[in-house]
């Protein structure tokens, strides 16, 4: 397991396959099928993916148990070729208090709108605000409750920066293709840091595949 953030984690649940599955899927258009990797299978898989032949990537599977903040999640569920997903369910149970807390609030960059920078300067005035609303936001949601409104219903005041729990099932191909995009610094911080979590938990089983992805550029 990888602790991620302030609360969060990513862990591998059950994995199938690893390099070798990627060579031997490629090698059955010859009939040929290996038990140990070699040099010139490395030299294949690195060919494989760099001229886009990525089916045989899709034939090594890893699933993943997940907790982070329901904005990281709906960036992250964007990815759903090769993926199943499962999410916790606040039409079956309560949610508790548990939020995603920033040990930085990042300024608006000038000329990505969809980024961010370094940081404001009244970093306790921001904490201060964003500390109320989850209060009131989380007080609603235990209010309705108790005025006997349904879960399903009383779940709609939850804010983004609630976490929440997910199991994620994806092809090789389909976890280097997020790792590619999410560790990139034109994401948010935020899920870059789950998605060095998830590197980190399959480069020891797909060390050549995962090499093929390249390390993110320093931000200019």
């Amino acid at each position: 397991m990888v602790k991620v953030l302030d609360k969060g984690f990513v862990n591998i649940v059950d994995a199938m396959g690893n390099d070798l599955n990627v060579v031997n899927a490629a090698r059955v258009s010859f009939g040929k099928r290996k038990q140990e990797m070699s040099s010139g299978d490395e030299k294949l898989v690195r060919y494989l993916w760099r001229h886009e032949h990525t089916s045989p990537f899709r034939h090594a599977t890893v699933q993943f148990h997940l907790k982070a903040p329901v904005f990281v999640l709906r960036q992250w569920m964007k990815h759903q070729v090769g993926c199943a997903w499962n999410e916790i369910s606040g039409r079956y149970v309560k949610f508790d208090y548990e939020f995603y807390e920033p040990s930085n609030w990042r300024e608006q960059h000038e000329s990505n709108k969809q980024g961010s920078k370094g940081s404001v300067e009244d970093q306790d005035g921001a904490s201060a605000i964003y500390s109320q609303v989850l209060t009131q936001q989380y007080e609603a949601y235990e209010a309705l409750l108790e005025l006997g409104v349904c879960k399903e219903q009383a779940r709609m005041v939850m804010p983004l920066a609630m976490y929440s729990e997910c199991y994620w099932t994806a092809s090789l191909q389909a976890v280097m293709h997020f790792l590619r995009l999410r560790m990139d610094h034109h994401s948010q911080w935020e899920i870059q840091q789950f998605a060095r979590a998830v590197k980190e938990l399959v480069e020891d089983r797909f060390p050549v595949s995962l090499d093929l992805v390249p390390l993110p550029e320093d931000p200019e």
